[in-house]
C-alpha cells in the first residue's frame, strides 16, 4: 500500500504550508492493492466508509477504483488510517464497525493499529485467535509479559480478566509455569452467603463463575475440566490463599477492588519464585464493607517497586457491545456533573 505526495486539492500540484503551518488544504492519495481488499475496506454498501466519513466530518473522501483520495485538515491521518486497515485485512482479519471505531481511536492517539490488532496472545479453542483489541489492552498484555506483578484497573468490559486468563493459559501450555491459580474475594453485594445452599465452596462458587467462564471459553469445557481435575488450574476464594507460598504459578486476583488493605497485603506476599501475578479491579464498583478497598491508593504505595506496573484502562478499551461504553460514559458524566454541583 502506498501513499502519494500531498498535493493541492484544486490544482493537483504540491500543496504549500500556510504561515502558521495550517494543513487545511492537504491532500493524500492511497492505493489499495486489490479489489477484494477494497470491498472489505469499504464494507457492505460502503457502511465502513460512511463511518470513517462521519468520524472526520471536515475531510472529503473520494473513492475511484482502488484509489482513495482525501482532502482536508486530517488527510494525512486518514491516509494512515486506511493503510492500517489494509494491513489488518492482509493479516486475515475481517473488519466491522466496532473494529474500525477502535482503529480510528488508535490512529488519533498515534498508535499503529496493525501492531495492536495483529498481536496474538493465544490460539484458543477451535483455532480462534485471542488478540488485544485496543491500545490499552496491548499495553496491558505487554506489561504482563515484562513484569512480575501487573495491576489492571478499569471498567467492566475492558477484557481485564479475560486477557489475564488467556496469558495464564499460554504460560501453562508453554511450561513457563506449572499451574494457574485464579482467585477473587467472595464479597456479599446486597445478598447474604448464608442463605445460599450447600457447603462453603458451593456458597462461594457463584463469585468464581466468571473465572470458570473465561477458562471454558478459552479451553472448551472438557479441556478446562481436565486441567482442574489434575490440579494444573485452581480456582478458589481469596481466603484460601492465606499461609501459602505460590511458586512457579500464574496467579490472577480478580475483582481486587473488593479486597481489604489487609487482604491485599496478604495476597501480594504469597508470590513465590518463578511466579507471575495479575491483579484486576474496577474502583467504581466497590462492595467491600465500609468502602475500605485494598486497591484504592495502592499505586501511591507500590508505584516505585521494580517489576511491578499499573495499567489503567478506560471506556475506550471496552470491547463489549457499544452500549456498554455509552453507559460507562453516561455514568462518568453524571459523576463529574455531581462533583461540579
Amino acid at each position: 500500500m502506498t501513499t502519494a505526495d500531498r498535493v493541492d486539492g484544486a490544482t493537483g500540484t504540491p500543496r504549500s504550508e500556510t504561515p502558521d503551518g495550517d494543513a487545511a488544504l492537504s491532500r493524500t492519495e492511497t492505493m489499495v492493492p486489490n479489489t477484494h481488499l477494497m470491498a472489505s475496506l469499504l464494507g457492505p454498501h460502503d457502511e465502513l466508509l460512511r463511518l470513517v466519513e462521519h468520524s472526520f466530518p471536515e475531510d472529503r473522501i473520494a473513492v475511484q477504483g482502488n484509489r482513495i483520495a482525501v482532502d482536508g485538515p486530517e488527510a494525512e491521518r486518514l491516509s494512515r488510517l486506511f493503510e492500517e486497515l489494509v494491513l489488518v485485512l492482509e493479516s486475515g482479519q475481517g473488519l466491522d464497525a466496532a473494529k474500525v471505531r477502535r482503529t480510528i481511536d488508535m490512529v488519533r492517539e498515534d498508535v499503529r493499529p496493525s501492531e495492536v490488532l495483529n498481536a496474538e496472545v493465544l490460539r484458543g479453542a477451535r483455532g480462534r485467535s485471542i488478540r488485544p483489541y485496543t491500545a490499552g489492552q496491548k499495553r496491558y498484555t505487554d506489561a504482563i509479559g515484562a513484569n512480575t506483578v501487573t495491576f489492571a484497573i478499569g471498567p467492566a468490559g475492558t477484557g481485564k480478566s479475560y486477557l489475564a486468563v488467556a496469558l495464564a493459559v499460554q504460560a501453562l501450555q508453554t511450561r513457563v509455569v506449572n499451574r494457574i491459580i485464579l482467585t477473587r474475594p467472595a464479597v456479599e453485594a446486597g445478598e447474604r452467603l448464608g442463605f445460599l445452599p450447600g457447603d462453603l465452596m458451593a456458597k462461594v462458587d457463584p463469585y468464581l463463575r466468571p473465572l470458570y467462564d473465561a477458562l471454558y471459553d478459552l479451553l472448551e469445557p472438557d479441556g478446562a475440566q481436565r486441567l482442574l481435575d489434575r490440579g494444573s488450574i485452581e480456582v478458589a476464594p481469596l481466603a484460601f490463599m492465606r499461609g501459602r507460598t505460590l511458586n512457579n504459578s500464574f496467579i490472577i486476583l480478580d475483582e481486587a477492588q473488593n479486597t481489604t488493605p489487609e487482604q491485599m497485603k496478604m495476597f501480594l506476599t504469597r508470590i513465590g519464585f518463578g511466579s507471575k501475578c495479575v491483579v484486576t479491579g474496577d474502583v467504581t464498583q466497590i462492595d467491600v464493607a465500609g468502602g475500605r478497598s485494598g486497591l484504592v491508593g495502592l499505586e501511591d504505595v507500590l508505584g516505585e517497586v521494580p517489576g511491578l506496573e499499573f495499567i489503567h484502562l478506560s471506556r475506550r478499551d471496552v470491547v463489549r457491545h457499544q452500549i456498554v461504553a455509552d453507559i460507562i460514559r453516561a455514568y462518568e458524566e453524571a459523576e463529574h456533573g455531581g462533583d461540579d454541583g
